[in-house]
């Protein structure tokens, strides 16, 4: 269930309100990137993913199945620990599992097993033999993969490219959040995987070679979605024309 207006133990100075945002924002939470549906204050600017907003005390995950991951407000120890899903740190919010000693960023940890829109079905896997499209190289990271199996982006390749872009927009600007000309900016600059796809598929004629591209970059842009925390937004002022250019 949603609610307009939450009281969160990591911001008891005041409420937060659910809002809709095309820009893209720091979680305070976990410390990933979001955008979309968030928790925010705008008084003090802090902001919270869905999934940190609105946290299980405990989850289960089918790539886990003896595991139990309880959620925590900063990842246990001192040592450093990374999150099993996308193999980035964690630096706040988790989800970890004490008996295995697995970390899940709370946006990880809620990745769909199947993104689905009607024209591309991707399905979550643990492992895949195939190659990424974006770094060539197979294992790594969690994947995505498409039905047809011809598309498999690494959700770590994902996160990758959306913090590289991240932090050339934002450097010496010390803001995560910069209005409408960080959409702008963040929708031209991703395209990156365009000129990849493109050299993968140059032995493909022309037609279907843009074909291919168009298909993976839509692909790609619902593993965005996924990736910053609201796996439903269509983002269209952000990612929906990512390969069009």
């Amino acid at each position: 269930m949603k609610y307009n207006e939450i009281s969160h133990f990591g911001h008891p100075q005041h409420k937060l309100k659910f809002e809709y945002t095309t820009d893209p924002f720091k979680c305070d939470g976990c410390k990933e990137v979001g955008i979309g549906s968030s928790y925010k204050c705008h008084t003090c600017d802090y902001d919270l993913h869905m999934h940190c907003a609105l946290p299980l005390p405990s989850i289960s995950h089918p790539f886990y199945t003896k595991c139990s991951f309880q959620f925590l407000a900063r990842p246990p120890g001192n040592t450093p620990r990374y999150c099993n899903a996308c193999e980035k740190d964690v630096t706040g919010f988790v989800y970890h599992c004490k008996s295995c000693g697995y970390d899940l960023h709370p946006c990880c940890a809620k990745l769909p097993m199947v993104l689905d829109d009607g024209e591309v079905k991707l399905y979550l896997y643990r492992k895949v033999s195939a190659s990424c499209h974006r770094c060539g190289r197979k294992g790594r990271s969690w994947s995505y993969r498409s039905a047809c199996k011809k598309y498999n982006l690494h959700v770590a390749c994902v996160k990758e490219m959306l913090v590289e872009t991240w932090h050339d927009l934002n450097a010496g600007s010390g803001s995560y959040s910069t209005g409408s000309s960080t959409s702008r900016k963040l929708e031209t600059r991703i395209p990156s995987l365009k000129g990849t796809l493109q050299t993968r598929h140059h032995s493909k004629s022309k037609g279907k070679a843009q074909k291919c591209c168009e298909m993976a970059g839509l692909a790609l842009q619902f593993v965005i979605s996924a990736v910053l925390g609201d796996p439903t937004t269509l983002i269209a002022g952000v990612v929906g024309s990512l390969m069009s250019k």
